[in-house]
């Protein structure tokens, strides 16, 4: 019933006249994601929802198809390597799910741009029924931007740094440039011989895969934190009447509120939930692997800046982004504390009704449904990382044998 109202035409003249909060908050950050070929849909940054399109035939589509194709010849060759050499140490298998995940992440991005404008959409006739009044979650986003964009470049700064501080070195009297390719991309050059377009690509291409890594957890904050300001606004307006008599039509009206959010976060789900289960798994490997040379020998102090800030900067992103998610859940839930506090006097059957949807419903990111983003979530990842941190200290190679 409540999905029908949103769906019909009634409200299309609305959208336009209300600020379509989502698209809003969302607008700079798709943009930046559009310089490197994620989510190519047209009119991202317009604020009428009824012009973003996906068309197959355009430039930013273009683009993300030849990030796609750059990025899976990349991930080709680390398959290659791996049979050639039946090498399958923790130092070979790093830049084959490094590549290939963030190759599988830009194919989900495409795929996110197809579903994108019917999703914007929808959740502008939200919009246009319960405008969100608090409008500081766009500020949280674009904040969010600059942070863990900053620091994942400080991140790249540093591991190239490194690595050509390890030429420089090793490598004195041949092509600087050439031995920092070589030495980046081993697994590239074991079929073919180097020339400088080579080396130019396959940096290109691994600049994209960084920033799609970083971009994929940068996205599931910026949406979680919409999702979670939706239900804020349901816990205020009932907060508001605190001690206040209020005719039972409110609390319909709040409840149907909740409803819609209920419905607006299931659908957000279905649409990133492979963006987000990409997104953990690969957060969970690569803490795991930075752990790992972290407590290994390390050849040189820039080494071990290098490591200790990546792993870092991994655990800490890793729980912002986990924080974030689990905000959704726990904002759903916070209704029911204000509606106990209600008199007697004041209790009716909406109430009651309110009450058994908000205990009924679990509301929560996930990935691909296999898993829900809950605080508790942060604590059982602490302890697989433990726990397969010992069995790489255990059997896995020295990361400095090759």
């Amino acid at each position: 019933m409540i999905d029908s109202k949103i769906d019909s035409p009634y409200y299309e003249i609305e959208i336009k006249e209300k600020l379509a909060t989502f698209q809003g908050a969302l607008k700079s950050t798709i943009f930046i994601g559009q310089c490197f070929g994620l989510n190519p849909v047209i009119g991202a940054g317009d604020i009428d929802t009824a012009k973003l399109r996906f068309k197959l035939f355009s430039a930013r589509c273009f683009y993300s198809i030849i990030s796609i194709i750059g990025q899976s010849i990349i991930c080709s060759l680390c398959i290659l390597n791996v049979i050639a050499w039946s090498d399958t140490s923790l130092p070979s298998l790093i830049p084959l799910v490094f590549n290939s995940s963030n190759c599988i992440t830009t194919i989900l991005f495409f795929r996110l741009a197809i579903k994108w404008p019917k999703l914007c959409q929808y959740i502008a006739r939200i919009e246009a029924v319960n405008p969100n009044i608090d409008g500081a979650f766009i500020s949280k986003c674009n904040l969010s931007c600059v942070i863990v964009l900053t620091l994942a470049l400080v991140e790249h700064i540093l591991s190239d740094l490194s690595k050509i501080i390890f030429v420089v070195d090793c490598h004195p009297n041949t092509n600087k440039y050439g031995a920092f390719i070589m030495n980046s991309f081993p697994w590239i050059f074991t079929f073919m011989e180097y020339n400088n377009f080579l080396g130019i690509y396959s940096q290109v291409i691994n600049i994209q895969c960084t920033f799609n890594w970083n971009f994929s957890n940068l996205f599931v904050i910026c949406v979680s934190i919409y999702l979670s300001s939706r239900f804020d606004q349901v816990n205020k307006k009932i907060l508001a009447v605190k001690g206040k008599v209020v005719p039972s039509s409110f609390w319909r009206n709040v409840r149907e509120e909740y409803n819609r959010t209920i419905n607006m976060v299931r659908r957000v789900n279905d649409v990133i939930g492979g963006i987000i289960f990409i997104s953990y798994t690969n957060n969970l490997f690569f803490i795991c692997v930075q752990l790992f040379y972290t407590l290994s020998p390390l050849k040189g102090y820039e080494q071990a800046v290098y490591f200790m800030y990546s792993f870092s900067f991994l655990v800490v992103r890793s729980l912002v982004v986990s924080l974030a998610a689990s905000r959704v859940f726990s904002a759903s839930k916070e209704p029911a504390y204000a509606l106990y506090e209600i008199p007697p006097s004041m209790y009716c059957v909406e109430v009651r009704r309110f009450l058994e949807q908000i205990h009924r419903d679990s509301v929560a990111m996930s990935g691909l449904q296999f898993f829900q983003i809950k605080r508790g979530l942060v604590l059982t990842i602490a302890g697989t990382i433990v726990t397969y941190e010992l069995v790489l200290l255990q059997f896995g190679a020295n990361p400095n044998s090759k």
